[in-house]
């Protein structure tokens, strides 16, 4: 009986960790739900059903949401902007930061210390971005980019280049220097060892970097919604344009949220392992 005793203390511990674990996710998962349920209404069930509003049970779903909002132009030009925002974000901040992470991790500055350079960067995601707002709305009306996607692609690599410094210097800092130091001696150079050796090695956590800075640019409103009136609308501020004088059509607002959510989390699963490896890549390492 004392034998059983830790065994079955673990086998409850582990019931009320799975149980927590699936109130958790059902707490997450219903506001994703509550938009596919809005999005198969129509508008009468919209304010009529109440409760989980399950379909062919308190009404009948319809597709009438999908097809009006999947044809209008707008919501084809929005995926469109915020697909090449995102993309071209993540690809400039990565081309930007790896290299800066990479000698934050493998040269020693003195005049500025690494842990000071690092720090730096970090401390540029503690500033809240309504502070910059009106400076960066000022340096594009100078430049004559306001409502343009390169505006939108410029502004978001910026606040999100700290988290590829952060995420990749750490990586370079456990990927094994005898590796490039063996690829010195062979007269590879420092750019060699960078780009034959190291960047390799990295690629996983570049991946992964890449795609969180994908899926913070792409639900990013702020800057969205104060750079881009009309040509550079992003999906965000597509979706909470489903508003007008006669309130908020909750149909629609449901249609766009899932087409907000569907490409994000295609790729999430495409690349999982590469997210998984690459964030634990040197976790294990003793």
């Amino acid at each position: 009986m004392a034998d059983r005793a830790p065994g079955l203390k673990n086998g409850w511990s582990e019931v009320i960790a799975s149980l927590i674990a699936v109130t958790v996710a059902l707490l997450f998962a219903f506001p994703i739900y509550w938009a596919f349920s809005q999005s198969l209404r129509n508008p009468i069930d919209t304010y009529t059903v109440a409760g989980l509003g399950l379909p062919w049970i308190n009404f009948t779903p319809t597709l009438n949401n999908w097809i009006d909002q999947l044809s209008t132009p707008e919501t084809g030009q929005a995926l469109y902007n915020s697909t090449v925002i995102a993309v071209s974000a993540a690809l400039l901040a990565l081309a930007l930061g790896t290299p800066a992470a990479y000698a934050i991790a493998r040269f020693r500055f003195e005049r500025w210390k690494n842990r000071d350079i690092t720090v730096w960067f970090l401390s540029q995601r503690v500033l809240p971005p309504v502070a910059t707002v009106i400076p960066f709305y000022l340096t594009m009306r100078y430049l004559g980019l306001l409502d343009t996607k390169f505006a939108l692609v410029l502004i978001n690599a910026t606040f999100v280049l700290p988290y590829v410094v952060v995420i990749l210097r750490q990586t370079f800092l456990d990927l094994p220097v005898e590796l490039e130091e063996a690829a010195l001696i062979d007269g590879a150079g420092h750019w060699g060892a960078f780009w034959r050796i190291a960047l390799p090695l990295a690629a996983p956590s570049m991946a992964a970097a890449g795609l969180i800075i994908f899926a913070f640019t792409w639900n990013e409103f702020l800057f969205a919604v104060s750079i881009g009136s009309s040509t550079a609308i992003t999906v965000p501020v597509h979706i909470a344009g489903a508003i007008d004088t006669r309130g908020v059509q909750f149909w629609f607002m449901g249609v766009r949220a899932m087409t907000a959510i569907i490409p994000p989390v295609i790729i999430a699963l495409i690349a999982q392992r590469y997210i998984v490896r690459g964030l634990t890549l040197g976790a294990v390492r003793g």
